[in-house]
């Protein structure tokens, strides 16, 4: 009987995972586990809305994160709210800095059907982007630091060591749009650092050219999820990133770059100066640079210290 029941056990298992690898929506996001306190429903490549948090009806505070914060989120805000009870609506978005600045100076966003036209309280993105704008924010604030790694299949079949490897050809590649992604611009940095302008006019123009690059809209939501349905083989990304999907165990993994190659980043939030909730937005600063939010972000693989 023993024997029978490992048999089984063992048969579910097989099935399990054979299910997975046929399921084309397998390893969609979101991949937190959505507040809900009302009805759920969400479709798995229909209607999914990852990168938009909360209420977005009458919020008490509303938060504009760099997107690649966005596996953070869940818990800061549970944290925040308890710091702070008397803020029970919170409406955040986890977008790409440079969309969510365009959101701030176009006055709304429009998802699919839905627009929102919500002012943002707090903006977070990468220091230098907070500096460029500093006229917009009554105050700014570091609160965390990351640096860059690459995400590949799991097992590394492509043998990828360094940014270098990225230029073979036989290397498909994910690589976030400078145009609207901080990183984007970092990982071309590191491109320069690696190899000079040669090795980024490989990646960044004649691999795109060749469609050997994929350049991304949101690579935070992208590059893993190409990468885990065989769409690409490696992907520059924030070690964050590849760190919280080895966390979800998803079938990927890290190669990690040398300090010789790699570039950090600091991120810093801007308290605007129009912001609708003053005074929710100076306690939600406060909190941000706190010991307590520092310990979530250092639980997520970011860099406090």
């Amino acid at each position: 009987m023993k024997n029978i029941i490992l048999s089984l056990v063992l048969l579910f298992s097989l099935l399990h995972t054979a299910g997975a690898q046929n399921d084309p929506h397998a390893f969609d996001p979101p991949w937190n586990k959505p507040w809900n306190d009302g009805l759920s429903f969400t479709v798995a490549g229909v209607d999914n809305v990852p990168d938009l948090y909360g209420d977005i009806s009458d919020p008490e505070l509303v938060v504009f994160f760099a997107g690649n914060q966005f596996m953070v989120i869940d818990d800061l805000l549970v944290a925040f709210k308890k710091a702070y009870p008397s803020y029970t609506r919170i409406f955040a978005e986890t977008l790409p800095p440079g969309i969510l600045a365009q959101q701030i100076d176009h006055g709304a966003l429009t998802m699919g059907n839905m627009r929102i036209t919500l002012t943002p309280d707090v903006y977070t993105a990468g220091k230098a982007r907070i500096l460029e704008q500093e006229k917009r924010f009554s105050r700014r604030e570091v609160y965390a630091k990351n640096q860059l790694a690459i995400m590949v299949r799991k097992g590394n079949p492509k043998n990828i060591k360094g940014l270098a490897d990225l230029s073979r050809n036989d290397v498909l590649v994910t690589m976030p749009n400078p145009e609207w992604e901080g990183i984007g611009k970092k990982i071309e940095d590191a491109y320069r650092k690696v190899g000079g302008g040669a090795l980024r006019k490989k990646i960044m123009e004649e691999k795109v050219d060749d469609h050997t690059t994929f350049l991304t809209t949101i690579h935070h939501r992208q590059t893993p999820m190409r990468l885990l349905y065989g769409a690409s083989e490696a992907g520059p990304v924030w070690y964050t990133e590849a760190y919280y999907q080895q966390m979800l165990h998803h079938p990927v993994e890290m190669v990690k770059l040398s300090e010789q190659e790699n570039i950090g980043a600091e991120y810093m939030a801007g308290q605007l100066k129009d912001a609708p909730h003053p005074q929710a937005a100076h306690d939600f600063m406060d909190f941000l640079v706190s010991h307590e939010a520092k310990a979530i972000y250092k639980h997520y693989g970011f860099i406090t210290d």
